[in-house]
């Protein structure tokens, strides 16, 4: 996968995750609540940033990531251009200034200017990055790496648990500690509930590009591995509710709603994607995305489906996992 912008996942096809200090820096805080506020008031924080190198870009999604410094403190910033949305084209065609490029028959091409306000760009900031950031956006050959249930359990699982990966972010949101303005929807129960909020490659500005996530509050659960018949309820019920309120509060129907699990997952800890079926949103093709409702036919069929089915999925060459892989003799 190669995801566009810094989030609550790890970007990449990785499976490494970060804490909520270093994933979520200052700058990029969006409910409007302190630390955020305070930096926003303080002016531009990338005024003495120093370009190093640029560590990936893309014409095609109209991004770019740099590993740079502010001040002494090691930095990546991503820069991404935002869509352009129907509602501010008016505005955009009346204040723009147009520059003639070239014009032949009836074709001509224009350099355009629009209004400042119009003409933004997304930028996210993490400060200090470690060395792991830097790698993890940087340009990287990836591998298709085939799981039995036997190799999740002698090769993943120890890796996992010697990682041991922090989820603390994901527990401040189900806590309300952080991002509680963000939630649009939670069912309360402890052993079916989840809460539902917009994931952060999503500005809510247009639903052609809708992505929220689920995150269940149970949480003895990792990944689609740890999953059997005995979750179905809790499943059903994100499906269900989580289509439910996008309905009612984006107008957008089930039909056109793309609802699915990671594996590898980003974090070890229960959660479903819900984004609009024509965004293609990184991480949705085929080897590394499970239809939530294949998952639950499949649970319906075999209890323990995932704990046997090989299942396949990209790594990253300096991801470490793929490194145990190797050494098993499995890749």
């Amino acid at each position: 996968m190669a995801d566009t912008t810094a989030k609550r996942e790890n970007d990449g096809d990785g499976t490494d995750s970060l804490s909520q200090k270093t994933k979520r820096p200052k700058g990029d805080i969006k409910n409007g609540q302190g630390e955020a506020g305070e930096e926003s008031a303080s002016g531009n924080i990338l005024s003495d940033f120093k370009t190093t190198t640029v560590l990936r870009d893309s014409a095609r999604e109209k991004n770019i990531f740099i590993h740079g410094k502010l001040g002494e403190q090691e930095a990546v910033v991503i820069l991404e251009k935002t869509p352009i949305r129907e509602d501010i084209l008016a505005e955009m065609f009346s204040g723009s200034r147009l520059k003639l490029e070239m014009k032949n028959d009836i074709y001509s091409t224009y350099q355009l200017q629009p209004p400042a306000h119009l003409n933004e760009i997304k930028t996210t900031v993490v400060c200090p990055a470690t060395e792991k950031h830097v790698k993890k956006y940087q340009r990287q050959e990836s591998f298709l790496v085939e799981e039995t249930g036997d190799d999740y359990q002698s090769i993943t699982l120890p890796y996992i648990h010697k990682q041991s990966f922090s989820v603390q972010w994901v527990y401040n949101i189900l806590e309300k500690k952080a991002e509680a303005d963000r939630i649009v929807y939670e069912d309360p129960d402890q052993e079916l509930g989840f809460v539902l909020l917009p994931d952060f490659k999503w500005d809510q500005k247009q639903i052609d590009d809708l992505y929220l996530i689920a995150i269940v509050h149970r949480r003895d659960i990792k990944s689609l591995r740890d999953l059997t018949s005995e979750h179905l309820p809790l499943l059903q019920n994100i499906h269900q509710k989580g289509k439910e309120t996008i309905l009612q509060r984006y107008g957008l129907p089930a039909s056109k709603l793309r609802v699915y699990l990671h594996y590898q997952p980003s974090y070890y800890h229960l959660h479903v994607h819900f984004t609009a079926l024509g965004y293609e949103a990184p991480g949705c093709g085929v080897e590394r995305a499970h239809l939530l409702s294949d998952v639950i036919q499949n649970l319906r069929a075999d209890p323990r489906y995932y704990k046997t089915r090989t299942l396949h999925f990209p790594l990253r060459a300096d991801d470490g996992l793929l490194g145990h892989f190797k050494e098993a003799g499995r890749l």
